[in-house]
C-alpha cells in the first residue's frame, strides 16, 4: 500500500484515505473484484482512480471507466488533468480526428484512464480496440461507475449497461469495481448478478449523511411553499428543485426567476447547447438553483450545494436519496426538503399500474413507492427510517455530528442529543415531534363511502367527491347523483380537507384503496380494506403541517449565515478571512480559464488552509490537504503571491 498511499499524497494531496477506501485499493491494486457501495461524496472516485494509477505505473496498462453521462466524463477528465494524471474519453463530443489521437494515445500506452459511455463499450470496434489492449498485457481495470444503472429494480435504469457482462466474458482476468451510492437489498443482488460479480469482496458503506437535515411537509401550495423554504433558509446559495414533468421544471425557474432568485431549467426535452449552458453554469457559478428533471444530477459533484428540494415526490427511496445526496457535498450543513401530497401517489400509482413491465416488476415497485409513502408519513426519525431501508441501524451520533446539537429546536436537547439513541437529532421529526392522531374512524368513514357510493351508482368516483360526501357537502355532482342520501353523508363533517386526503394517502399506501387510472383515478376498494373496516386494524397519522416543523428555532441561524462566509473558511481571522476572499476571486479566473468548475482548482477547505497558513514561500503550502505535486508546481507560486 505504501504506492498507493504516495499516489494520494503525491497526486491528490490527500494525507490518508477515509473509511473502507485502503481496503478497497489495496483490493482493487491486488487484482480481486469489488462492489462498492458509498454514499454520494464518500470518494467513490478514488477508490479506481488511485489502483488504475498505480497500476498502470506497474506496467499493466490503462483503466477502463464506463461512465453514463458525457458532462461527468469532461469534468472528470479535466479534473485528472489539473492533477497531472493523463486521462481521455471517448464520446461523441469528438469528431473522427480526435478520437483517432486518442486511440492511438491508447495504444501507445500513454493513458491511465479512459472514460466511455455505455453503449460505446460495446461497440465492435472498442471491443477490437480493448482486445489489442489485452493482448499486450495493457488493460489492467474496469470500474462500472453508477453501477445501479443495470438493476431494472434501480432509480435510473439503463438498459445499456446490461451489455457490460462482455467484460467479464471477453477478459475474466481483469479485474472490476463496480460503484454506486444507493442501492437497496434487492438492486445490489440484481448488480451482483447482471454483472456476474458473485465473486466480488462487498464494501458497504455508512449510508448515514449527518450533515443532512430531512423534513418532509404536505403540499398545499407547493410553489409558495417552495419559495418560503428557500427565502428563509438558503437565500443565495445554490440548489436542487426537482419537478416531476419537464413544463412544471420550466414555470418553476421562470417563478424563482420572478421572485429574485437565480434560477436555471434543465430536462431532457431542452436543447442539448442548453441543457449544457446550464449545466455549466449551475457548476461553475455560485448561488444558482437548478430547477430539473431527475434527468439532471448524476455524477454532479459540486460540493457546495446546500438544499436538495423535491416538489412533487419520488418513484423511491433509492432515488430520494441519492437525489438529496447531492447537497452538502462538502460536509457543512445543508438541508433535504420536500412536499408531497395525495395526487403525488395517485400519480406514480397510476404510472406504475400503466406500465408495460410484468406483474412482478409492478409489485417491487409498488412496494418501494410504499416504503417512500411510509418515510413521507411517519412520526418518528426521518434518518432511522432511511438507513434502515438500506439494512443500516441508527446508532448513537457520534463525533461526526459535532456541532449539530446546536440547531435543536427549544426543548428538544434532552431528549434528541448529539448521543441519542432515539433519534438522530438533525431531521424534522427528532427537532419538533409531530402531534399524531388517531384516524382510524375517519378512515372506516372514507372506506364506507367508497363501498355504499360504488354500490349505489355502480361507478367509481374520485378522491374530491368522495371527501365532499364525508364532509356534507351538497355540490352539484353529489345532487347530480343523489348521494346525499348515502348513510355516511356529513359523518365526517369534523374533518379537514387536509385531514381527509392524509387518510386517504395512508389507505392508498396500505393498498386497502387503489386508483383505477383507466376510469379517471377513481378510487375502489382493495382486500386490504377489510381489517380497517371491521376495526380490527387502526390508522394513525402525523398532524398535517404546510411548513418544516424544524424551520422556526433555525430563524436566528439563518440570519447569522446569511452574512456569513462559506463553511470551510467561518473559523478564520479578518485577516485570514481577506486572504481567504482573494484565493476564492484568483481560482474563479484559473477556473474560467481552463473551462472547469472553481472546485477543480481547489475546494474551499483547501483555499482555507491556505488562508490560515498565510505562505511566505512555496514550501510553506506542503502537507495542506488538496495540493498534490503537480498543483504545487503549476500554481504554488500565484498562490503565495495573492496571499502576500
Amino acid at each position: 500500500m505504501s504506492s498507493a498511499l504516495s499516489v494520494l499524497h503525491d497526486v491528490f494531496g490527500y494525507p490518508q484515505f477515509r473509511g473502507p477506501q485502503e481496503a478497497i485499493v489495496e483490493h482493487v491494486i491486488g487484482g480481486g473484484d469489488a462492489l462498492v457501495l458509498m454514499p454520494t461524496g464518500g470518494g467513490k472516485s478514488l477508490c479506481y482512480q488511485v489502483p488504475a494509477i498505480v497500476r498502470h505505473a506497474a506496467g499493466r496498462g490503462v483503466a477502463i471507466v464506463v461512465s453514463p453521462l458525457i458532462a461527468l466524463m469532461h469534468d472528470q477528465v479535466g479534473a485528472l488533468h489539473e492533477l497531472g494524471v493523463p486521462a481521455a474519453f471517448l464520446n461523441s463530443t469528438l469528431d473522427w480526428t480526435q478520437a483517432e489521437d486518442i486511440e492511438r494515445r491508447l495504444l501507445a500506452g500513454q493513458i491511465t484512464l479512459l472514460y466511455a459511455a455505455p453503449e460505446r463499450v460495446a461497440t465492435p470496434r472498442f471491443l477490437g480496440l480493448l482486445d489489442t489492449l489485452h493482448a499486450h498485457g495493457h488493460l489492467s481495470l474496469f470500474a462500472i461507475d453508477e453501477a445501479h444503472c443495470v438493476s431494472q429494480w434501480g432509480h435510473d435504469f439503463r438498459p445499456e449497461y446490461r451489455q457490460l457482462t462482455v467484460l467479464h466474458e471477453r477478459w475474466p482476468g481483469v479485474p472490476r469495481i463496480a460503484l454506486t451510492a444507493t442501492a437497496d437489498a434487492t438492486t445490489r443482488a440484481d448488480i451482483v448478478e447482471r454483472l456476474q460479480l458473485q465473486d466480488a469482496a462487498r464494501f458497504v458503506s455508512s449510508f448515514d449523511r449527518p450533515n443532512i437535515r430531512y423534513a418532509i411537509v404536505e403540499k398545499k401550495d407547493p410553489t409558495r411553499q417552495l419559495l418560503q423554504f428557500i427565502e428563509r433558509e438558503h437565500a443565495g446559495e445554490a440548489g436542487v428543485v426537482y419537478c416531476q414533468s419537464r413544463k412544471r421544471v420550466e414555470e418553476l425557474a421562470q417563478t424563482l426567476c420572478e421572485h429574485g432568485l437565480d434560477a436555471l431549467p434543465y430536462h431532457a426535452g431542452l436543447p442539448a447547447e442548453v441543457r449544457q449552458q446550464n449545466q455549466d453554469r449551475f457548476l461553475r457559478q455560485e448561488g444558482v438553483v437548478m430547477c430539473a428533471t431527475i434527468a439532471f444530477g448524476m455524477g454532479i459533484d459540486k460540493p457546495d450545494v446546500r438544499f436538495v428540494a423535491h416538489v412533487d415526490m419520488p418513484k423511491n427511496i433509492e432515488g430520494y436519496y441519492q437525489e438529496t445526496g447531492r447537497a452538502g457535498r462538502d460536509g457543512a450543513p445543508a438541508d433535504a426538503w420536500m412536499a408531497y401530497g395525495l395526487q403525488d401517489v395517485v400519480n406514480q400509482r397510476r404510472m406504475i399500474d400503466e406500465s408495460p413491465a410484468g406483474e412482478d416488476f409492478k409489485q417491487v415497485m409498488r412496494g418501494k413507492l410504499d416504503a417512500l409513502l411510509a418515510l413521507a408519513e411517519a412520526t418518528d426519525c426521518r434518518r432511522a427510517r432511511l438507513l434502515g431501508y438500506f439494512g443500516e441501524q441508527l446508532n448513537a451520533i457520534d463525533s461526526r455530528a459535532d456541532g449539530l446539537d446546536s440547531t435543536l429546536a427549544e426543548g428538544q436537547s434532552d431528549s434528541y442529543s448529539r448521543y441519542s439513541t432515539h433519534g438522530c437529532g438533525n431531521c424534522d421529526n427528532c427537532l419538533r415531534p409531530p402531534e399524531v392522531w388517531d384516524a382510524t374512524d375517519c378512515a372506516r368513514k372514507l372506506l364506507s363511502t367508497i363501498y355504499r357510493v360504488q354500490q349505489m351508482s355502480g361507478i367509481g368516483f374520485g378522491a374530491g367527491h368522495l371527501m365532499d360526501i364525508v364532509r356534507g357537502k351538497p355540490t352539484d355532482k353529489v345532487k347530480q347523483f343523489g348521494h346525499e342520501r348515502v348513510s355516511t353523508f356529513g359523518l365526517g363533517a369534523e374533518f379537514s380537507e387536509a385531514q381527509l386526503r392524509g387518510v386517504l394517502r395512508q389507505l392508498i399506501a396500505l393498498s386497502a384503496v387503489s386508483v383505477d387510472a383507466e376510469r379517471f383515478n377513481t378510487l375502489r376498494l382493495e382486500d386490504a380494506a377489510r381489517p380497517i373496516l371491521k376495526g380490527e386494524q387502526p390508522v394513525r397519522l402525523r398532524a398535517t403541517t404546510a411548513s418544516s416543523p424544524a424551520s422556526a428555532p433555525r430563524e436566528r441561524q439563518r440570519k447569522a449565515r446569511a452574512a456569513a462566509p462559506p463553511p470551510a473558511a467561518a473559523d478564520l481571522d479578518a485577516a485570514a478571512q481577506a486572504r481567504f476572499a482573494a484565493l476564492k476571486a484568483w481560482r474563479a479566473e484559473v477556473a474560467r480559464e481552463h473551462n472547469l468548475p472553481a472546485y477543480v482548482i481547489f475546494h474551499d477547505a483547501t483555499l482555507a488552509a491556505i488562508a490560515a497558513r498565510a505562505p511566505r514561500a512555496l514550501h510553506e503550502l506542503e502537507g495542506i490537504s488538496g495540493i498534490g505535486a503537480t498543483k504545487l508546481e503549476r500554481y504554488g507560486a500565484e498562490v503565495v503571491r495573492v496571499c502576500r
